[in-house]
């Protein structure tokens, strides 16, 4: 009997754990709270392809902080691929409808919680979980912050979703 009771406890602990590695992440972008009527016109380009249209605007804005050297939230924006597979927030593309694709809003920069790239703090300031990374950039020549894609460009990102995200 003494036995059954820490193999029962162990058990459960063991099914507590296991649901609670099955529990997705907690996502921290929600689609449903902003204001999409807000983003720019679709571009009426056609044939918008990723690696034609969509990749040099990443590569100037986005891959910095998007690319195969640690990506911010596991979201790699410098390939195809790693668009579509999203990150820590999930999906962040929905291909046909760039208005429930959380990628053009923050493109589009219309909602300050969702805004990529993100404003840029003033110097001194640190919300707690960058300091690695300034100090990190301290060792290295300053860049200059990376640039918003204007509304032209956001436009051509939902233009790319809009027609299928290829």
């Amino acid at each position: 009997m003494k036995l059954i009771l820490p193999l029962t406890a162990l058990g459960v602990a063991l099914a507590g754990f296991a649901a609670c590695a099955q529990t997705p992440p907690q996502k921290h972008w929600d689609i449903g709270t902003i204001d999409v009527t807000k983003l720019p016109p679709a571009s009426d380009q056609q044939d918008v392809t990723f690696d034609k249209d969509i990749l040099p605007l990443f590569k100037a804005s986005c891959v910095r902080c998007h690319g195969p050297n640690r990506p911010h939230a596991s979201f790699r924006l410098d390939s195809l691929a790693g668009v579509l597979a999203g990150g820590h927030d999930g999906k962040m593309v929905v291909p046909g409808d760039s208005r429930k694709s959380l990628l053009a809003v923050a493109a589009a920069r219309i909602d300050p919680g969702t805004t990529m790239p993100p404003k840029p703090r003033p110097p001194g300031a640190n919300s707690g979980g960058s300091a690695s990374h300034e100090t990190n950039s301290a060792a290295r020549k300053p860049q200059p912050p990376p640039q918003p894609l204007t509304a032209e460009q956001a436009g051509l990102v939902r233009a790319w979703i809009d027609q299928g995200a290829k």
